[in-house]
């Protein structure tokens, strides 16, 4: 990342900040290694739910607020004394494109989980908002991250349930969605590294970093971290293509429909619960869904929101039925 340095009102020349550089870099191949997994249980080779709780989920948000921070960073870096309005309209450009190819591309892929706000969809219109803050007291804007970060939490209503609101990451329930990277909380997060960097070079200190050299074995995640856009589109069709083509070789073994419901149920279930709740909480699931026609349309994917509504008052009457009979279990 380039940091600007010249007296006032002449062309400033720059110097490339390697760490950040390598830090952009080191974030991707952590997002690869997060997708490789998600490719492996998409495909079959893992359990089902896997990615989507426990340390994995924590793994992956970690990755996203990283890179939406350094999202922010490189808003300052880059803008923080001027708007290079020219290179800016090219890179929003470049984004924006990037996440409706994105878009249209998981439609047909995945219609029942199509990316329609995905981290690309998020770092474009965070790189439209965050100009407001680039001149902004550091500490107003840390403030501002704490309340954006904590707004899912205070403000979720129904009002904003309506699919074209989703976006804004208010809703009560969870859109389907392969990546869903809302406004709310994950702007907090682009925040965030516009203030820590406001701070950072007001204390000289990104003038040091960009003094630290790096040494050949960072050359890989440099060369990364400069060409990020680049190679977030491209990693993920080749990592597919690969399981695609092991799987014509040495197939996974396929999951009934109820298998695959169980396993990502307990999964689910514990995270909050103790296993032995979550064995009858889940078998009363599996029961109320095959008597009732639910768990094929489940397993197909159906996104319906008065099947999802079905299915969270199944999951309240299994939880009340599930904790009466557990007392007399335990006896």
């Amino acid at each position: 990342m380039e940091l600007e340095q010249a007296p006032a009102g002449q062309r400033k020349p720059t110097r490339r900040i390697l760490v950040i550089d390598a830090l952009r870099g080191a974030a991707l191949l952590a997002m690869a290694s997060y997708h490789f997994t998600w490719d492996l249980e998409f495909f079959g080779y893992a359990a089902p739910g896997l990615t989507a709780f426990g340390g994995w989920k924590i793994y992956a948000r970690c990755i996203a607020s990283t890179f939406l921070f350094l999202v922010g960073v490189s808003l300052v870096l880059a803008h923080g004394r001027g708007i290079r309005w020219n290179g800016y309209r090219q890179r929003l450009a470049m984004i924006v494109g990037a996440a409706a190819a994105i878009t249209l591309v998981t439609y047909f892929a995945t219609p029942d989980s199509f990316i329609f706000f995905g981290i690309l969809h998020e770092i474009a219109l965070a790189s439209v908002l965050g100009l407001a803050f680039l001149r902004l007291p550091a500490i107003l804007t840390l403030l501002v991250a704490a309340l954006v970060i904590a707004a899912p939490h205070v403000l979720r209503a129904p009002a904003f349930d309506h699919p074209w609101l989703w976006w804004l990451g208010l809703s009560t329930v969870d859109p389907r969605s392969n990546d869903y990277v809302p406004l709310f909380p994950w702007f907090g997060a682009v925040l965030a590294g516009i203030g820590v960097t406001r701070l950072a070079a007001s204390a000289g200190l990104l003038e040091r970093m960009a003094d630290v050299p790096l040494g050949r074995a960072a050359r890989p995640l440099t060369f990364i971290g400069r060409h990020s856009l680049a190679f977030y589109l491209i990693h993920q069709p080749v990592l597919i293509a690969c399981v695609w083509l092991v799987a014509q070789v040495a197939p996974p073994t396929q999951l009934s429909p109820q298998e695959a419901f169980t396993s990502s149920c307990h999964a689910s279930c514990q995270q909050v619960r103790d296993k032995a709740f979550c064995v009858s909480y889940c078998g009363c699931m599996l029961d109320k869904l095959g008597s009732t026609n639910m768990l094929s349309r489940l397993d197909q994917g159906d996104a319906d929101p008065q099947l999802r509504a079905r299915i969270a008052d199944l999951a309240s009457t299994c939880t009340v039925e599930t904790e009466d009979t557990a007392p007399e279990e335990a006896q």
